[in-house]
């Protein structure tokens, strides 16, 4: 066989072309990577060309990871309609590839419009759902997300800060409209090239403090910063 060819088009060729000889890519990968497939180099003739195989990875359906019943559509109704407070959306912001994978996470309270935005370091939600544990159990009562693999630790998070979490439909983020806006107004501070890993927490919060003091139509011209307090005396 040519070299580049993989272990599983070997194997189909063998195959197609009806040799008696029938082998797996599993049987081939095996032998490869074993004593005699090492002694001999044959990895090196491999598309890879690894020295050592990589061991295979069990990938959870994505169904199972994101379930039927935490699609945003079992969401009930009143969340959408942003009737009661403690509804929230988040998402991981992106910047270019020189920032590594540090990013910064976005939090948005949906009645309220009250924005919380943090440097994260690495991909993990982790740090974006401990940013909720302070608040009193009814301001934090659910949190939509995408279905973007950086959540599908949903489940441990969950009851540690006793907050049910909702799933957009793949390939849907626009179904979390409100995080969405929050991330288009925080661009006019925080641009893909901005050096983001080099942001300090008081400049955060002076990006935050701007976008929750600045007055928005839909709360009756009263800043973010004001109806968030407000709700939060309601629950005294």
């Amino acid at each position: 066989m040519p070299p580049g060819w993989s272990p599983e088009q070997i194997a189909g060729r063998l195959q197609h072309d009806g040799q008696a000889l029938r082998v797996s890519h599993e049987t081939i990968h095996a032998y490869v990577y074993g004593p005699d497939g090492q002694s001999e180099g044959l990895a090196r003739y491999l598309p890879h060309r690894r020295k050592k195989r990589q061991p295979r990875r069990r990938r959870t359906p994505r169904g199972l990871v994101f379930p039927p019943d935490r699609s945003i559509h079992e969401r009930p109704d009143y969340v959408k309609t942003r009737e009661t407070f403690g509804e929230w959306e988040g998402d991981l912001m992106i910047f270019e590839r020189a920032q590594g994978k540090t990013n910064v996470a976005s939090l948005v309270e949906r009645k309220t419009r009250f924005a919380v935005l943090f440097r994260n370091n690495d991909r993990s939600a982790t740090h974006l759902m401990n940013v909720m544990e302070p608040q009193p159990q009814p301001a934090r009562k659910s949190i939509t997300f995408d279905r973007g693999i950086e959540f599908r630790n949903w489940r441990k998070l969950k009851p540690e800060i006793g907050t049910k979490a909702w799933f957009c439909d793949p390939q849907a983020p626009w179904q979390k409209g409100s995080v969405e806006n929050l991330n288009k107004r925080a661009r006019r501070y925080l641009p893909r090239d901005a050096p983001v890993a080099a942001l300090s927490n008081r400049e955060m919060k002076s990006i935050c403090d701007r976008l929750n003091g600045t007055p928005r139509k839909c709360l009756g011209w009263r800043t973010p910063t004001e109806a968030f307090r407000e709700e939060l005396m309601k629950l005294r």
